[in-house]
């Protein structure tokens, strides 16, 4: 399996930013099922329902049900979003299958998937951050927008940044400079079987 080019993830990553604001709704995934890019837009899919999920939990005027609903749709999404790095680990893997590591081969401390997951939020954090740059309504001053540009240009810098570093990566497991190895995250607060305050409760 090739290597996956950081410059296409990033534009799945956008790819699945824009088609969710075009009508603020789940959109169906352009990419055949199964493949690495149906599950790079899929990650995104799910990162970009729980932003605005995350933004709506923090209204003021919501009521308490609604507040413990949200909550538990993000329980569900941040478990989605696990499942879907796990199974990008599971793509890195296959790609470098065939490499030997050398015997001093080193470790690293992410892999390239949780790479990818900060890569994915970082296109919303974009996103959002040049709608406010474009803002044209009367509460946006002068000094919001300067310092949204400004922030704005640290964001695409990070861009720049976090592509290198993910071929870099690649290109190490390539030559056998480092090694991969991924372990899952094995979260245990929806796990009826792990969380006390759910075993306990269970009749």
């Amino acid at each position: 399996m090739k290597a996956l080019e950081a410059t296409k993830a990033v534009s799945i990553f956008q790819e699945s930013v824009l088609d969710w604001h075009k009508k603020e709704a789940p959109h169906p995934n352009p990419y055949p099922d199964g493949t690495l890019e149906f599950t790079l837009y899929q990650k995104n899919h799910i990162d970009t329902i729980q932003w605005h999920i995350e933004d709506e939990i923090r209204r003021p005027d919501i009521a308490l049900e609604e507040v413990v609903a949200l909550k538990r749709k993000i329980d569900k999404l941040n478990q989605d979003r696990t499942d879907m790095v796990e199974k990008l680990d599971d793509f890195v893997i296959e790609m470098f299958r065939s490499v030997t590591p050398k015997p001093d081969a080193r470790l690293n401390s992410e892999s390239p998937a949780w790479l990818l997951d900060r890569m994915s939020i970082l296109e919303l954090k974009i996103f959002h951050m040049e709608e406010q740059v474009n803002r044209k309504d009367s509460s946006a001053t002068k000094e919001h927008i300067e310092k949204c540009q400004s922030k704005l240009t640290v964001l695409l810098d990070q861009r720049e940044d976090l592509k290198q570093c993910l071929e870099e990566l690649f290109d190490d497991y390539a030559k056998g400079i480092k090694r991969v190895k991924v372990y899952r995250q094995m979260k245990m607060y929806n796990d009826q079987n792990l969380n006390p305050s759910l075993y306990k409760n269970q009749k």
